[in-house]
């Protein structure tokens, strides 16, 4: 097997990459590392804060040369966000060095586990439960070009854990 192929989880927001990616990382000893909190540390700001002063696009591509870096990475589990799949170059980019893995969940879940968080910029509107759906459906082409899919959707955190370490082990031998 080889061991320093990373994890790279893919899939909207509310699907569970940070708690699923930490209980990963923790059970194979691997480091986790979330593209946002390196988004965040390279700029000096939140993700909310980037996108109030300069823009989704700014974000975008700043997330794109992220992505470019964490192919250096070797053992981790890497959480990216949600969007990071809109730029098909970055899909591609990240699955060089790691086996891709998209999570999914349902609407109606997304919205529960992310209903309460204050730092979701995209929800930032009128009807947060509509701008899921409408977001998942405009993503969907995007999330499919992942190599590996999982539906999170009632699923306890371990559960998910199993699925994404039998595919890692799968991809890695």
């Amino acid at each position: 097997m080889d061991a320093q192929r990373n994890i790279v989880l893919f899939g909207f927001m509310g699907t569970g990459k940070t708690a699923v990616g930490q209980a990963a990382a923790k059970r194979l000893g691997m480091t986790y590392v979330d593209l946002d909190d390196l988004i965040e540390a390279r700029e000096g700001t939140t993700i909310s804060d980037i996108f109030a002063t300069h823009g989704e696009p700014y974000f975008r591509r700043v997330e794109s040369e992220v992505a470019a870096e964490a192919v250096r990475l070797e053992h981790h589990v890497i959480a990216t966000g949600g969007g990071v799949v809109l730029n098909e170059q970055n899909v591609h980019t990240l699955e060089q060095t790691g086996v891709g893995i998209c999570l999914n969940a349902a609407p109606e879940e997304i919205f529960d586990r992310v209903k309460d968080q204050t730092h979701r910029p995209l929800l930032d509107v009128e009807d947060p439960p509509g701008e899921i759906r409408r977001l998942l459906a405009l993503r969907a082409p995007f999330y499919a070009r992942v190599s590996h899919q999982i539906d999170t959707t009632g699923k306890p955190i371990e559960a998910v854990v199993d699925e994404v370490v039998t595919v890692w082990r799968g991809e890695s031998q």
